[in-house]
């Protein structure tokens, strides 16, 4: 029987050397016991230093991250959501492998497009249609 190396990897996760974790106390279910432990982890992945993902790709995945990433590039990810640690290590390493893979994907580029003539015309005339409902709200005039 053979087992794999690592099992259940995320194709899109880095090497484990450029992870940095942080185990940090949760609160939620798990009694008097979850105050004590210290089952959430804080994952962070140094984008500017990592040698793993291209530099396009580094851009993107700054973008995405949004406020997760602090002004030196580096994305931290809490997990916290589960009672045990292995099952929050596992949530957030995939929640990074997803990021890291949604950033990897280049963005299509819009091409730009214009109304038909028949299109312009609709909307114009609809518009014309409205003013002249919105006009007839008004008080009556004098010869009305």
């Amino acid at each position: 029987m053979t087992t794999p190396s690592q099992p259940d990897r995320p194709a899109f996760l880095p090497p484990e050397q450029e992870l940095a974790e942080k185990f940090i106390l949760t609160g939620g279910p798990g009694g008097q016991h979850v105050n004590r432990t210290e089952s959430g982890v804080q994952l962070r992945f140094d984008v500017p230093a990592s040698t793993f993902i291209s530099d396009a790709v580094k851009a993107r995945l700054l973008k995405l991250a949004g406020s997760r990433a602090d002004s030196a590039g580096v994305i931290t990810i809490e997990a916290r959501s589960h009672r045990s640690q292995h099952r929050n290590r596992a949530d957030a390493r995939i929640r990074l492998a997803a990021l890291i893979e949604q950033a990897s994907r280049t963005p299509r580029k819009r091409v730009p497009t214009r109304p038909s003539a028949r299109a312009k015309q609709k909307r114009l005339t609809e518009k014309r249609q409205r003013g002249e409902v919105k006009q007839k709200r008004g008080a009556p005039g004098i010869d009305d």
